[in-house]
This record gives structure tokens, sequence and C-alpha cells, in this order.
């Protein structure tokens, strides 16, 4: 369980859902059908993720990009971000992490993401699905007048073309 009694008889609320009785849930009635049925309570984590949870303007106000931005990464899964129910405003944990992929200028070894697609040979959804998955890491360049994404691009890529590699023995 990730949510409190009382957060879960509030989504059920919103989503207009009533007890078998027609009323309204309550952390009450919510607690009692859990024990009912033996759903485990909410057990909050030992460890704390860290970071002030936000929606999603505060969050593209705090690392300094604009909102239609902020939502497009979360859309892309570039940024994590949760919502209570389907439909709820997005909530982004905004982390020393999360603030160290939005910079002022691109570190060294990173490029943008047209030259990332060119030398990987890939499409930019494939870049994308790469850094959603971890394979890539990406900043946001948010200043001057290239702005965007840019790309870590390992130093060795599989060569196609090398002898040692060439199984066929065909040069």
């Amino acid at each position: 369980m990730h949510y409190s009694d009382a957060v879960i008889a509030g989504i059920l609320n919103r989503q207009g859902r009533p007890t078998a009785r027609g009323l309204r849930f309550t952390a009450n009635r919510v607690s009692s059908l859990r024990t009912h049925w033996q759903i485990p309570r909410c057990e909050r984590a030992e460890h704390d993720e860290g970071g002030e949870l936000v929606n999603l303007r505060k969050a593209a106000e705090l690392v300094g990009i604009a909102p239609s931005t902020m939502h497009r990464w979360v859309n892309d899964g570039f940024i994590a971000a949760e919502q209570i129910t389907p439909g709820a405003p997005w909530q982004i944990r905004v982390t020393d992490d999360l603030r160290a992929r939005f910079v002022e200028q691109a570190p060294t070894g990173f490029v943008p993401m047209i030259d990332a697609t060119r030398i990987l040979g890939v499409s930019r959804q494939t870049v994308l699905q790469r850094v959603k998955r971890g394979e890539l890491e990406a900043v946001h360049v948010r200043a001057g007048r290239r702005k965007g994404l840019r790309i870590r691009v390992p130093d060795a890529l599989p060569d196609l073309f090398n002898r040692e590699n060439n199984t066929r023995g065909v040069v």
C-alpha cells in the first residue's frame, strides 16, 4: 500500500464511487474494508526519498524551465512524476539529482540531440527511450541560444566493420 486510508477515501470520493450503501468514503470506512478483505495498511517507508514533492508548475519554476517543457519531459519519461489517481495533477519530487539535469551550459562530452541521433544511428525517439531506461545520460541546457536536450554518447560504440569482430572473414 502506498497511501493512507484518508487519501484512499479522498480518491474514491473524487472518482464518484459510493460505498455499498451509497455513502461517501471516510478513512474509517476504508479501514473497515481493508480489514475485512485483509488488505495491509499503508506502511511509511523507512528511508526518506528526500526532496520536495511539488506540482508540475512549481517544479518547472524550481529548475528554471517552462511548465510546458516540464510536462513534455514527464510524458517522455525524462523526469519521474506520480499521480494519486488518473487525471490528478502530476507531482514531482525535486531533488538535487533532478536539479543537476538542468544546467546553464552542456558539460563536456554531451552533444545536441541531432548529433546523438547521427552518431548512434537511431531516431530521436530511440535516444529518448534509452535515456528513459538509463542507458544514456542526458541534461537539459536551459540558457543561451541553443537550449535543449544534450546527450552523453558513449566513447566506444560497436563497430560492424571491425576486423576482430567480423566472424565471416569478409573485409
